[in-house]
């Protein structure tokens, strides 16, 4: 009853927090929330289900998990092998490979602290396992999240479709990771032609790098044009050299525009939970919007991402682990 209980409250927090705001980060654990005191309400009816259901729930809470962190472990250092071969050995590139390292690094402490008779090794396993169950945790809620924020359709006529920049190529050419963005920014602008509205500013952001000839939203512009989009409906922010700057500066020029704006930001879909949570915090009037990413490289992309927002909220993950390493210390000791 009380995990019922539990479960309907942390649900009921989530579609009220997801209506009044659907880029919050709370929104991910309060959905994270909610499957687990779900779990755990299931598992206190195993004893009081049919034989073959209690098995599927068991399986589902337990068994599926444990297969799912090996297969994961195992897909991580292939996808990061991948990385390495098409993109270069460099540390965001490794992610992958080292997340799942990481994993296989976990199993094999749980499984020393099981063979040997050692309180040390047991204490730390436990510490070690429970701050993983943490970051576990906490990335399944990013992650669960990010898909659903994904999920998000642009609905009815928007004035502004701001693309956010990311690299340019010897210079002055734009890549396909960018590509992806503009593309899907153009579709964005022809659906709403279609539909008879009126058409959207495209708002290209980004500025000009040390190794870059001409700033990205210039890049950006061009190519837009020689898709066959007039020039008039296309707008240069060329000064921004962060996503925190795209989003600022691009919300000052639509505010001077018209300051009851409505926009959708367009990013790549690994970047769009994060980004949406970066409007939210500069006042952008509008959501967030990701277009496609190649396969090998979004699992690297989503774990930067992961990391770029358990940093943002440091102070309390920070101290969630470090109260965990405290209380498993003094576990120990008095072991």
């Amino acid at each position: 009853m009380v995990a019922s209980a539990l479960t309907a409250l942390f649900f009921l927090a989530f579609c009220v927090s997801v209506r009044n705001d659907r880029r919050r980060f709370r929104n991910a654990v309060l959905l994270g929330l909610t499957f687990v005191t779900l779990s755990f309400g299931l598992l206190l009816q195993v004893d009081r289900l049919p034989g073959w259901a209690g098995a599927v729930v068991l399986l589902v809470v337990f068994g599926l998990p444990a297969l799912g962190i090996l297969a994961l472990g195992v897909f991580l250092v292939a996808n990061g092998v991948t990385m390495v071969r098409k993109e270069g050995a460099y540390l965001p590139n490794l992610l992958s490979m080292l997340a799942g390292l990481g994993i296989f690094a976990v199993i094999a402490l749980v499984a020393a602290a099981g063979t040997f008779d050692s309180t040390a090794v047991t204490g730390v396993a436990a510490v070690v396992t429970a701050v993983a169950t943490y970051l576990s945790f906490i990335f399944m809620c990013f992650l669960g999240y990010a898909y659903l924020y994904g999920r998000i359709k642009v609905r009815g006529d928007v004035d502004h479709v701001v693309m956010l920049g990311s690299g340019l190529v010897c210079g002055d050419r734009v890549p396909p990771l960018l590509a992806s963005r503009l593309r899907k920014g153009q579709q964005i602008y022809e659906a709403q032609l279609a539909r008879g509205g009126r058409p959207p500013v495209l708002l290209v952001s980004g500025g000009k790098g040390s190794d870059e000839k001409v700033s990205e939203a210039r890049a950006m512009a061009d190519w837009l044009v020689a898709q066959g989009v007039p020039g008039e409906h296309v707008t240069l922010e060329d000064r921004s050299t962060t996503t925190e700057e795209n989003m600022r500066f691009s919300r000052d020029l639509m505010r001077a525009d018209d300051p009851g704006y409505r926009c959708v930001v367009v990013t790549n879909d690994f970047h769009a939970f994060r980004a949406a949570m970066m409007a939210r915090k500069a006042g952008v009037n509008g959501q967030v919007v990701g277009s496609p990413t190649a396969r090998y490289y979004w699992p690297s992309a989503t774990l930067r991402e992961f990391v770029a927002v358990f940093w943002e909220h440091r102070a309390v993950n920070l101290g969630i682990c470090g109260l965990m390493v405290a209380a498993g210390v003094a576990a120990t000791v008095a072991a």
